[in-house]
């Protein structure tokens, strides 16, 4: 009789090592985007200077600033169904009502900023508790008709609060010291770092909520809901305001990292590049979006890059033409994105492991890989 060792045996139902260290890895990733304006490693292709340069924390603080928006954004998509064409004009209330507060009340920044988010929860209460009246595709276009109606009334601007279609730059005097200049370009970082924790925190805190529960009951068949005796009117409206309330945050810190409002925030196809960015990263997954939000937003400036480079202005015309337009670069990349990965980046781990699997399942069957039989001499 033989025995194994005891401290060979795991304990029954004992959590796998990697399983807990993995579970670390979200931590491990915060503390490494914290430290890197102090970074100098370069990486070619990817920036144009050391991680820590002023060029580069601008780019990743964008980056950061868009995964945190898609992530909010996904609430309505992924988490309750809802499709908005118009979250895009919560993002631009926050931006524009705080820029506002600022010039022509001259108020300190941080009460025109609460201010100006108090705005973007109201507009997306008002906006939302008219929508959701609607259902489907109704609810749909009812949100583009109103950020359509925006849209308009900021380009043509008729009160001259708004700066037409050049927008409004902030008053540099009114920010706060340590938020203006390159030497401060590391806070913003910060600043969009937070941002992205904070909508992070907040969509799964809500997620995995009683209320969290009855958005996935929505998404997956609202008329079962009703039967139960809910009202999913209310409980649409929370989540509508809960994104609306993120994307006006996000837009403040938007107004930061770019030192005004534009009016291209405010447009529908600033609404349709979140929906690419949430599509891209994983509908309803926990990272996806963000993940989504960060890839596409790098894509959009790395790609305007490329096109404009030497390299393909050497290109024959029928090359030339369609690579120098970045879109036409993020439309190839969204279909093989979309084609390859029907579940977006999220979905890529589980499918490697599912390779892995079928890998080890097949050359566990096949003959050649089944060691030979040995004979067995007992004494």
């Amino acid at each position: 009789m033989t025995g194994t060792p005891a401290g060979l045996v795991g304990k029954p139902g004992a959590p796998d090592p990697k399983r807990r260290l993995l579970r670390w890895w979200p931590a491990v990733a915060l503390v490494v985007l914290f430290v890197l304006p102090y970074g100098t490693v370069e990486v070619p292709g990817l920036l144009d200077g050391p991680v820590g340069s002023a060029g580069s924390l601008q780019l990743l603080a964008l980056c950061l600033l868009f995964g945190g928006l898609a992530t909010g954004y996904d609430l309505l998509l992924g988490r309750t169904g809802l499709l908005s064409f118009g979250h895009a004009l919560y993002f631009a209330a926050g931006s524009y009502a705080t820029n506002t507060f600022l010039r022509e009340a001259g108020l300190p920044f941080w009460l025109a900023a609460v201010l100006g988010l108090v705005l973007g929860v109201a507009v997306a209460l008002l906006f939302g508790a008219v929508s959701l009246r609607v259902t489907g595709i109704g609810f749909s276009m009812v949100t583009l008709a109103f950020a359509q109606a925006a849209s308009l009334l900021v380009s043509r601007d008729p009160g001259g609060f708004t700066g037409g279609e050049e927008g409004i730059s902030a008053p540099g005097d009114a920010l706060p010291g340590s938020l203006v200049g390159i030497g401060n370009t590391a806070n913003l970082y910060w600043i969009a770092l937070a941002f992205l924790v904070l909508c992070l925190a907040v969509v799964h805190r809500t997620t995995h909520s009683p209320t969290g529960r009855v958005w996935e009951g929505i998404k997956e068949n609202e008329r079962r809901v009703e039967v139960l005796g809910l009202r999913p009117y209310g409980f649409k409206l929370v989540a509508f305001v809960v994104a609306g309330t993120l994307a006006a945050l996000g837009g403040i810190v938007h107004l930061l990292l770019t030192g005004g409002s534009t009016p291209a925030t405010t447009t529908s196809e600033f609404t349709l590049s979140l929906l690419v960015m949430v599509v891209l990263g994983g509908s309803g997954t926990r990272w996806g979006p963000m993940l989504g939000g960060i890839l596409y937003t790098w894509a959009d400036h790395r790609l305007g890059d490329l096109a404009n480079s030497a390299t393909v202005a050497d290109l024959p015309g029928a090359l030339r033409v369609p690579l120098s337009q970045p879109l036409f670069l993020l439309g190839v990349l969204f279909v093989v994105v979309v084609n390859v990965l029907p579940g977006g980046l999220a979905a890529l781990p589980g499918r490697v492991r599912a390779a892995r699997s079928r890998t080890r399942t097949t050359g566990g069957d096949s003959p050649a890989a089944s060691p030979a039989p040995t004979e067995r001499h007992d004494a």
